[in-house]
């Protein structure tokens, strides 16, 4: 930090991770002891072949996030393309950026 006054915001801590969807369709990402003090703030990508797939985070915690993926196919009905209900999709990789708060 120099003296004439200049301040350096500190950045915030970042971990990134990588975990496959089980038969469920949650992926679990534990989080290294002390990286977070609260329920970091965690942004998911998805790596999935053809096909509709959503995620959402289910749980998340300082030291745990559990993600689920459904995976849902196009239904047309009387012309008009919808989704059918979702199943889980195994088998899913998740991609996780979690940022300190």
């Amino acid at each position: 930090m120099s003296t004439r006054g200049a301040y350096a915001q500190p950045t915030p801590h970042v971990e990134r991770a990588t975990a496959v969807t089980d038969s469920n369709g949650v992926a679990t990402f534990n989080w290294p002891a002390g990286a977070f003090s609260a329920a970091p703030v965690v942004t998911l990508s998805l790596e999935a072949g053809a096909g509709f797939r959503s995620s959402r985070i289910s749980a998340n915690t300082a030291t745990q996030t559990q993600v689920t993926v459904l995976a849902s196919a196009g239904v047309t009905v009387l012309g008009i393309g919808v989704l059918a209900a979702g199943t889980p999709a195994p088998g899913v990789t998740v991609h996780a950026h979690a940022v300190a708060p």
